[in-house]
């Protein structure tokens, strides 16, 4: 009787899992029947903002459904990540991740999730390096000038950046800490704000992207003396990165993608990956990106997730050696 009664117990298990995923095959067959929500942890038209909202468009026209941008900035990414967490694991609700989410990992001493373990990433939409810029006036014609100036006045020249834990600001300590120079980095509440006190010369060098500074490249305001890619920046080809200015160790790339929670269907995190990867490769949407400075840059889930891995590791160390204090 109980090796009976235990196979039909087996056999209403194993039946009601075959249902389970039945029903998940299918759902994700027909997924999406509605539309799908995206939350993005930055405020809306930032560089951010614009490499999902650009992307999700596009996407939205190859699976024929709408793709929502719900902005949620603020506390490192986490109201946006914890939304994305409240909601089912359906593939209906997704987040925007990039190295923003890997910083916090380091600056937040207590955010309510890991990166890493409680999201299934999709894939990297874009990534945008760090422009270095100088007033136009500026006597520094390039980054060994700028160095050169720091070694022999230490502690007398400024490198701006905006917030203390964004991409930019880190850069500026990682340049510190890598050149072994005497700057004084100081930290401005908005881009607008840097650029004017680059302007001012209150600041010597500035950090931050192509979208940041480019309504001020030019005659009279700023000139860009190097970028922080592995490779020249396409809108700024006579521009050296600061490999070829003679540090090898300074890369520094921004980058988002998405996101969908842990528990997603596998099913529906691949159609989602081959629509994001398919409209990356775009000419428009490229054309899109270029003009922000972002470069299309699809991936796999399994890459998404070894660049976070990497990036935490990175940002954590350059927390540490600049003395950063965690929130």
């Amino acid at each position: 009787m109980e090796s009976t009664a235990c196979r039909r117990t087996i056999a209403f298990a194993l039946a009601g899992l075959a249902l389970l995923v039945g029903g998940a095959a299918k759902a994700a067959d027909e997924y999406p029947t509605k539309p799908v929500r995206v939350l993005v942890p930055y405020g809306a038209g930032g560089v951010g903002d614009l490499t999902v909202r650009i992307l999700t468009q596009a996407l939205g026209d190859n699976l024929k459904q709408r793709f929502i941008i719900e902005n949620r900035p603020g506390a490192g990414g986490a109201i946006a990540m914890e939304a994305v967490l409240s909601a089912p694991a359906d593939g209906y609700t997704l987040g925007e991740m990039g190295n923003g989410q890997s910083i916090a990992t380091s600056l937040f001493t207590h955010l309510p999730y890991d990166v890493l373990k409680d999201f299934s990433p999709v894939s990297v939409a874009g990534s945008f390096p760090v422009l270095i810029a100088v007033a136009d006036a500026s006597p520094y014609r390039a980054l060994k000038d700028v160095v050169e100036a720091a070694q022999k006045n230490p502690g007398k020249l400024n490198l701006g950046a905006i917030n203390p834990g964004s991409t930019q600001n880190l850069s500026a300590h990682l340049f510190k800490q890598i050149t072994g120079a005497d700057f004084t980095i100081i930290p401005y509440r908005t881009t607008p704000d840097l650029v004017t006190a680059l302007l001012r010369h209150d600041v010597d060098v500035g950090f931050d992207y192509y979208a940041g500074f480019q309504a001020n490249l030019g005659d009279g305001k700023l000139r860009v003396i190097a970028t922080s890619g592995a490779a020249r920046d396409p809108l700024l080809k006579d521009v050296p990165t600061a490999q070829e200015s003679g540090f090898p160790q300074y890369v520094v790339t921004s980058w988002n993608g998405v996101t969908s929670r842990a528990g997603t269907p596998p099913e529906i995190v691949k159609l989602l990956n081959v629509g994001i990867n398919r409209a990356l490769a775009v000419p428009a949407l490229q054309e899109k990106y270029s003009g922000l400075g972002i470069h299309a840059e699809p991936s796999t889930p399994d890459e998404m997730h070894e660049r976070l891995a990497h990036d935490i590791a990175r940002w954590r160390e350059v927390i540490d050696k600049a003395g950063i204090p965690k929130q």
